[in-house]
């Protein structure tokens, strides 16, 4: 039988790198749904190209335009955030969770209270919400299968290892294993004289060097907040504590994580910069899809490279790490702040070198709450924006 899919951010890269992979095995997969946030042309024609039962949009406004491009294929359109979200909730055998940024954990949420397996892209999830979203999916026995490649990397790793498959995220024994490894590319500018650095622009830094990604993502890669946030979103899907999490780059970017036990072995994943390998993982879990990508040819790479992680080129991922040891609300200051100061750096409102200060700034003020309930964690999230947001115009000013 065929699986039955709900895409959420399906116009943005995952999402599409989703039903690219859709597109070439049609026996093993059907959307049931496909959201997305304003792509409305895209988004209507990849409903027309899949036919699922439901399509919605984010934005209210565009709905007249998406009904028009759907009339008389019976397909259901909604609009509006709150209708969306509550689509993650519909019995299917996988959420692809790919919407960027605290506005995916809504539906994130939905998706866990109804006991549906997630593949999970959107990591601010679990690095604002991280508590709530585990005892959710705990709760009402959701699984949680990572999307991001490093993740996907420990998570093939782990079952590897493991003798029964259903016993990851979440509930693993670690007494075997001393610790793991996430890779990092390092960004566009891991070779960047650091005294050039305030003079990136935007449009240099959304030119990764080895993936395709948004622009968001793309300037966390330069600044290795994406990776930081990864080390975040790892302690909680593994169950393990900052200390055991290691990051070094690799600039091949072949091998995306490797797994450390303490009998002195290492148990590794290698494979091409092609986010359709931990997609396709996730897809077909626990099997495996096949779908001809080109093989990774170790002999045309040569060598592998491995660098620390350099403190002064890479001040954000320190700052990730550090958010993870305070623990408490710091996670979700940490993801909120960023997220304001990348936007303001992509306007041209504040320089590359600024978005780490404004980040450590917005974390050094007082914040209460307890992260374990939805409306908690938007609060903080909302007030940390607001001071973010204050100290960039006063940095402008």
């Amino acid at each position: 039988m065929s699986k039955r899919i709900t895409i959420l951010g399906s116009t943005g890269s995952i999402g599409t790198s989703t039903l690219d992979l859709v597109s070439m095995r049609p026996d093993r997969f059907e959307i049931h749904a496909l959201i997305a946030g304003r792509n409305v042309d895209l988004l209507a024609r990849q409903a027309l190209a899949h036919r699922p039962k439901i399509v919605g949009i984010s934005d209210t406004a565009l709905a007249p335009q998406l009904q028009s491009a759907l009339a008389n294929t019976g397909i259901t359109v909604i609009a509006g955030q709150t209708e969306c979200d509550l689509i993650a909730g519909d019995p299917v055998d996988l959420v692809v969770a790919g919407i960027v940024g605290l506005a995916g954990l809504p539906s994130v949420m939905k998706a866990a209270e109804a006991g549906n397996r997630i593949a999970l892209a959107n990591k601010e999830s679990l690095v604002s919400a991280g508590q709530l979203v585990c005892e959710t999916a705990a709760k009402h026995n959701a699984r949680l299968l990572p999307l991001d490649s490093e993740h996907s990397a420990i998570f093939q790793c782990w079952t590897g290892w493991r003798s029964h498959q259903d016993d990851v995220a979440g509930d693993q024994d670690l007494h075997d294993i001393s610790h793991i490894c996430l890779t990092a590319s390092g960004g566009p500018f891991r070779e960047r004289p650091l005294e050039e650095f305030s003079a990136i622009t935007p449009a240099e830094a959304v030119k990764h060097p080895n993936w395709s990604m948004g622009q968001k993502i793309s300037v966390d890669s330069a600044t290795m907040m994406n990776k930081g946030l990864e080390v975040i979103e790892a302690a909680w899907l593994f169950g393990m504590d900052q200390s055991q999490i290691e990051v070094v780059i690799h600039p091949q970017v072949a091998i995306h994580g490797l797994v450390y036990f303490n009998d002195g072995s290492i148990i590794s994943q290698l494979g091409t910069a092609d986010m359709k390998t931990p997609i396709s993982y996730a897809l077909a879990w626990p099997e495996r899809l096949d779908w001809r990508p080109e093989p990774l040819s170790l002999t045309q790479l040569g060598r592998f490279d491995f660098w620390d992680v350099d403190p002064a080129r890479y001040p954000c991922f320190y700052l990730a790490r550090q958010a993870l040891v305070e623990g408490g609300a710091k996670p979700a200051v940490l993801n909120a702040a960023n997220e304001i100061a990348v936007a303001a750096f992509l306007d041209s409102r504040i320089k590359f070198t600024q978005i780490a200060e404004i980040v450590s700034a917005t974390l050094e003020h007082d914040f209460n709450g307890n992260v374990s309930d939805l409306a908690t964690v938007l609060e903080l999230d909302h007030n940390a924006r607001a001071i973010a947001k204050r100290l960039i115009a006063a940095t402008n000013g």
